[in-house]
């Protein structure tokens, strides 16, 4: 159950945000907001797979990534049910953290590089 301080403000555990991941139920968190995006499935742009992907979870990244315009921003308000808990945000910022590792960010890279050169090597070659 939604915790209610007296500004009116609705506060979920992640573990209420996580259970709600299916047809009936599809919420997403951004910015730590909470929104019920299961009315708007059908006639996101980018179709519903998409939002469904992000369902019970961080959105944020996704969100941003994708640079949506201030009409999308303004839709997207009026599906704000609440916010994460504060305490759940702790967790929430951890997790979010912990996705970047140095294995994606710089040895694959530097792999991709690395294979570059060699093959440009190898076809540069003069035969003789």
């Amino acid at each position: 159950m939604p915790e209610q301080i007296p500004d009116g403000v609705k506060y979920y555990r992640l573990s209420e945000i996580e259970a709600q991941n299916s047809f009936k139920s599809t919420w997403i968190i951004i910015h730590n907001k909470v929104y019920d995006v299961t009315k708007f499935l059908e006639e996101h742009p980018g179709g519903e797979e998409v939002l469904r992907e992000q369902a019970g979870g961080n959105a944020t990244e996704s969100f941003e990534d994708v640079g949506h315009s201030t009409d999308a921003r303004e839709m997207a308000s009026s599906m704000v049910i609440g916010e994460v808990h504060p305490v759940s945000r702790e967790t929430l910022v951890t997790t979010v953290k912990d996705e970047s590792s140095w294995w994606t960010n710089l040895v694959i890279p530097a792999l991709a590089a690395a294979i570059v050169t060699l093959m440009y090597r190898i076809f540069t070659v003069e035969t003789d």
